[in-house]
């Protein structure tokens, strides 16, 4: 009788094994990474065009971890240390299950199909003392932080800015901003927070990528420093919290190891224009791959495992430089922006243009161009009217013109991973927050 219990477990656990191999080989495949999917194929002996639902394995991975945050709150151990020194809460950096993905390639005829943009109120939260140059989301949407020229971080809770903007609220003692930092010697850059960790890092032209640790009331200090070589321009942690990039003023993303500081240089180069800074660097949601905007006017893809560049799309955006590129959630396609005053979209697996919009003028500061939490809309700056434009990201259309509430056009905008909200911030030196009128 154990006999047959220890057979049926031992089929059981087959059939599981070549399930989960049949949707890592799927994934792999539907995501562009064809030669990662025939390796994992071949090495599982799973047909290379199993089918599976488009999503299936991510979906998956959503629930499990929606399960194991249920049980964290129901008391069920699931302890988790900072691989950083110090426990932090077990619910931190929970990520809510991703929205399907838009399939921009599933519609033909989009005349007369473009959806409204619904109308946010904003709140003026606070001023640098200097360009505000940059802003940042947490993963999961409860904190955002934004950097200066004057060298400071000011690092802002959400549900505080909420209580601010409620209205006939009387509470005044509310402060949006519950930490600032003072550790760079010059301009910050770009910042990143850790997927799952209280911490935050900040790339800056100081030279350094700086890590911060915003669990504690106190700090005012980096706790820990990679000193790099160039100008820090953008920084992104991998997925796993475990590495991290820094693109900088050299034409190769740096490649770091976050708990020994090693850092990596791609063997496999290509071809660079004089001037290959790089404007931004941001990791697909996988990791299995990043993208670079470059001051050269290319947008290259890395792949994420070898850090070879597999693929180069020169004159992106014709002459002008690359001011920021950013994955979508299915990791299919690049949105990016250029000083040529438009935005687009790329298919990632054969660098075709899929999409344009047009519309706003940008040509002079090292804008981006984002989507909103559900990717249904796009959001970009117009300089010469200080507005903040948005656009059916389906139809292209432009859908809403909003004035900016900057003194001069904002220089960044970043939207909410979680929900209808967004930050500006710019060069009359203020934060401003945007969420959805209720």
């Amino acid at each position: 009788m154990e006999s047959n219990s220890n057979l049926e477990q031992t089929l059981q656990d087959g059939r599981m094994y070549r399930q989960l191999n049949s949707l890592i080989v799927a994934h792999l495949r539907d995501s562009n990474f064809t030669q990662a999917a025939s390796a994992v194929a071949s090495a599982t002996m799973t047909p290379l065009n199993v089918e599976a639902p488009r999503n299936r394995l991510l979906e998956l991975v959503a629930k499990g971890l929606a399960v194991e945050k249920g049980e964290i709150l129901r008391g069920v151990s699931h302890a988790g240390t900072n691989y950083l020194g110090g426990s932090i809460p077990a619910s931190y950096g929970f990520v809510p299950a991703p929205l399907t993905a838009v399939d921009f390639s599933s519609v033909q005829d989009t005349k007369g199909m473009s959806k409204s943009f619904t109308k946010h109120e904003t709140r003026h939260l606070s001023d640098h003392k200097n360009v505000a140059r940059c802003a940042r989301f947490s993963t999961d949407g409860r904190f955002f932080a934004t950097g200066s020229a004057d060298t400071s971080i000011k690092l802002f809770e959400v549900s505080k800015i909420k209580q601010m903007m409620v209205p006939d609220s009387t509470d005044g003692a509310i402060r949006a901003v519950i930490r600032t930092f003072y550790d760079h010697t010059h301009p910050v850059n770009d910042l990143d927070f850790h997927p799952q960790n209280t911490v935050l890092i900040s790339g800056a032209k100081d030279h350094t990528v700086k890590f911060f640790d915003y669990s504690k009331a106190t700090a005012k200090r980096a706790f820990r420093v990679i000193q790099d070589t160039h100008n820090v321009r953008s920084v992104a942690f991998h997925p796993s919290g475990d590495f991290l990039l820094a693109g900088t003023d050299h034409p190769i993303p740096h490649f770091y190891d976050v708990n020994t500081f090693q850092c990596y240089l791609s063997a496999s180069v290509p071809e660079f224009a004089v001037n290959a800074a790089i404007n931004q660097v941001r990791y697909s949601s996988s990791g299995g791959m990043y993208v670079t905007a470059s001051k050269d006017g290319a947008i290259r893809f890395w792949d994420g495992v070898s850090a070879n560049c597999v693929r180069s799309i020169v004159g992106a955006h014709g002459a002008a430089e690359v001011t920021s590129a950013n994955f979508t959630k299915d990791q299919r396609y690049v949105l990016s922006c250029g000083k040529d005053s438009t935005v687009k979209l790329w298919e990632v697996g054969t660098g075709r243009l899929v999409k344009q919009y047009l519309g706003a003028t940008h040509t002079q500061l090292r804008c981006q161009a984002v989507f909103n939490n559900t990717e249904e809309f796009v959001l970009s700056i117009d300089e010469p009217s200080n507005e903040i434009v948005v656009w059916d990201a389906m139809t292209v259309e432009k859908v809403a013109r909003w004035p900016s509430n900057h003194n001069g056009p904002p220089r960044w905008i970043e939207h909410s991973p979680t929900e209808a909200a967004f930050v500006s911030c710019g060069t009359d030196r203020s934060v401003r927050f945007w969420k959805e009128t209720l």
